[in-house]
């Protein structure tokens, strides 16, 4: 598309390598306008009872899901601030930051401090012009479902095979008949992201197919 990139390899959890990033993204760009927080911690240990939870698998995904957010968002935000505005920020919440489940207890306490925290940027950014909002997803058919199945899976029963069970059951349960894609969520980031949402800001936008209606 003839349009420039930076990539950069960060682990988003460490202060340092925030601002190293959102310095050598401004040094390069000159402004940051837009920024999606969508870094996530791997399903894993983490998709177990609430009794039976390793103390050190809860804390990596607070680490990555709601620290790395807080920081990211802070650093970028700073720099809108700094400019003037505007801006948009987009965060990367879930189904799971509105209804629980499960086996999700540690994902889902994450995922519902990251809707606090969007409503508290939105409140406190809303005076520089700056938009944010937060996505809602439900499950999602990408290569982080494999991980989830591997977490999942009865025993006796293929990842791959489980996969296709999510999907299927997803597909019954979700009243467009389907699980959602990538371009379901990327077109949602596409228009938070765009000057058609300049009146919304503070919402947590469920892309769920129906399957949640709040």
């Amino acid at each position: 598309m003839g349009r420039k990139a930076l990539a950069l390899y960060s682990d988003v959890s460490d202060s340092e390598q925030v601002t190293d990033m959102v310095e050598q993204t401004l040094a390069r760009f000159g402004t940051v306008d837009i920024f999606v927080a969508n870094a996530g911690s791997q399903p894993g240990r983490d998709r177990r009872l609430l009794i039976e939870l390793e103390e050190d698998a809860f804390d990596e995904v607070q680490r990555v899901n709601l620290k790395g957010t807080f920081l990211c968002c802070q650093a970028v935000a700073r720099h809108m601030v700094a400019r003037g505005g505007p801006g948009k920020i987009i965060i990367m919440s879930s189904r799971a930051g509105r209804q629980a489940s499960p086996r999700y207890g540690a994902y889902v306490a994450s995922k519902f401090a990251l809707i606090g925290l969007t409503q508290t940027l939105a409140l406190e950014l809303a005076q520089y012009k700056i938009n944010v909002n937060a996505i809602c997803p439900g499950l999602v058919d990408t290569e982080r479902l494999t991980f989830m199945a591997e977490a999942l899976k009865p025993e006796g029963i293929s990842t791959e095979d489980y996969r296709q069970q999510m999907l299927d059951e997803r597909g019954r349960d979700v009243p467009l008949g389907r699980a959602a894609v990538a371009d379901d969520i990327a077109r949602t980031a596409a228009f938070l992201a765009s000057a058609e949402s300049d009146y919304l800001t503070g919402l947590a936008v469920p892309v769920t197919g129906g399957g949640l209606m709040i």
